[in-house]
């Protein structure tokens, strides 16, 4: 973590800490998976292994250092100065001096959808960007609170962290996608004269495509955890470097209720970059299962904490 005043949040690093130690879990037994795989395995098998394993950690490694590139493209964002957006880039001057944190590159979506996000590596890498829609609808102290919550993200390395984390659950849907292709076409363990190579037990590749499609699942589940915490924390610190963490619950609840009004097809559009935002792309839903499945906390999750912030503060 960058040195910065952001204020430590405990008990969430050490449940990040948990997710992080339990995907490693996941990945060493992957891997021990497909050793014993090998073994068995023809040299076609072998080779998909070892290509889905180079072309993972290309996309990972892409991911990584590209982060800040793919995100404004994405989202049709685009780089402003001091002279074109003078009161976001005084906000964000602000926030940098209370947090002693270098100032990241600023930018501007042109979408009424209300939202932001901050991206990149590491503090010289990082983009912090933020919708009109977000800017038409905050006052400026709610989106002190947004841009305090999103830059606690590179004050965190949060990017570095999930990119990292996601690279197991990467690694096994390229190995489901390779195995089921190669399964369609008929590669499934086969030698060359046609015979099983496991005397009438399942071919290889579907032994790949099975372990690959439990790994994603389990790696799928605790990345979403670690996305929620994230989130959580990120709130925790904002509010704390502001000192009000009751606009930054007001930001919050004008932004999910804005977002209710957006149309379908816009945040389907959006979805693709919905993890990095500062409320999900997607209409607001309780069911279990989304909640299970969403990269953000629920928001009467994120407003207790905030509530729970304000009676510390005030005491």
């Amino acid at each position: 973590m960058v040195r910065t005043r952001y204020a430590p949040d405990r008990g969430l690093q050490a449940r990040m800490g948990l997710t992080v130690f339990l995907l490693g879990l996941v990945f060493v037994a992957f891997v021990t998976a497909l050793v014993f795989v090998l073994i068995a395995a023809k040299v076609g098998a072998g080779a998909i292994i070892f290509f889905a394993v180079i072309l993972g950690a290309g996309l990972t490694f892409g991911s990584l250092f590209w982060s800040d590139k793919i995100a404004l493209s994405a989202s049709g964002a685009k780089e402003v100065t001091p002279a074109q957006a003078p009161e976001l880039h005084g906000t964000i001057d602000r926030i940098c001096a209370l947090a002693d944190m270098p100032k990241p590159r600023v930018a501007i979506a042109q979408t009424d959808m209300p939202n932001a996000f901050a991206t990149g590596r590491n503090s010289k890498n990082a983009v912090i960007c933020v919708t009109t829609g977000l800017m038409r609808r905050l006052d400026r102290e709610e989106l002190e609170g947004v841009l305090a919550h999103e830059m606690s993200h590179v004050a965190h390395k949060d990017v570095v962290v999930m990119t990292i984390a996601s690279f197991v659950g990467i690694l096994a849907g390229l190995l489901v996608r390779f195995a089921f292709y190669g399964e369609l076409f008929g590669g499934g363990g086969r030698g060359r004269g046609g015979n099983n190579n496991n005397g009438g037990g399942l071919p290889i590749l579907l032994i790949v495509l099975l372990v690959g499609i439990v790994t994603y699942a389990i790696s799928f589940l605790l990345i979403r955890l670690l996305s929620r915490y994230r989130e959580l924390a990120a709130d925790r610190a904002g509010a704390l470097l502001t000192g009000q963490p009751s606009k930054l619950a007001s930001a919050l609840t004008k932004v999910s209720g804005a977002m209710a009004a957006i149309p379908t097809k816009d945040l389907r559009e959006a979805q693709p970059l919905s993890a990095f935002y500062f409320a999900p792309a997607l209409k607001p839903n309780t069911t279990t299962l989304s909640t299970i499945f969403s990269t953000h906390p629920s928001l009467e999750r994120r407003l207790r904490q905030l509530s729970e912030i304000s009676g510390q503060l005030s005491k």
